[in-house]
């Protein structure tokens, strides 16, 4: 009778986990200054959902965003099955609207305000660090400290 207890945490376990507060949480501006992204939980795990467009700039240089993705960016997920993965880090996916193109992600925090993005292919020493900043209740991206 002592597996009951254990089968009942077990089975309680993905929604205690959707419940909890990350730091990560919370409203954040894209490096390239584009888009607002709230990142709360989703199921089982976290996403991140693009709550506000506040511009239209392409990530790799100057000019016009040309997305291949031709759905609004408005209520489109960028992050996806965020979980925790050690050292205050969360593991998941990002979506680049840019190219069409989902890539494994790690989000820490650096700080009260910024979120460190680091998207890669196969390990994260292949990838790039992206640094948004949190949303203050005012609706402005925070100043870092």
């Amino acid at each position: 009778m002592k597996l009951f207890p254990t089968l009942l945490a077990l089975a309680l376990a993905p929604a205690a986990f959707a419940q909890s507060t990350l730091p990560q949480q919370g409203r954040w501006v894209t490096e390239s200054g584009n888009l607002e992204v709230d990142i709360a939980p989703c199921g089982e795990a976290f996403c991140g959902t693009v709550v506000k467009v506040l511009a239209n700039r392409s990530m790799s240089g100057g000019g016009e965003l040309v997305q291949a993705d031709a759905r609004p960016a408005m209520g489109m997920k960028l992050l996806s099955g965020l979980r925790p993965a050690g050292d205050g880090e969360l593991r998941g996916e990002i979506y680049n609207r840019e190219n069409g193109k989902s890539y494994s992600t790690l989000l820490s925090v650096a700080g009260p305000n910024q979120l460190v993005v680091r998207s890669y292919v196969g390990l994260p020493m292949f990838g790039k660090t992206q640094v948004w900043q949190r949303v203050s209740s005012t609706g402005a991206a925070e100043a870092t400290k």
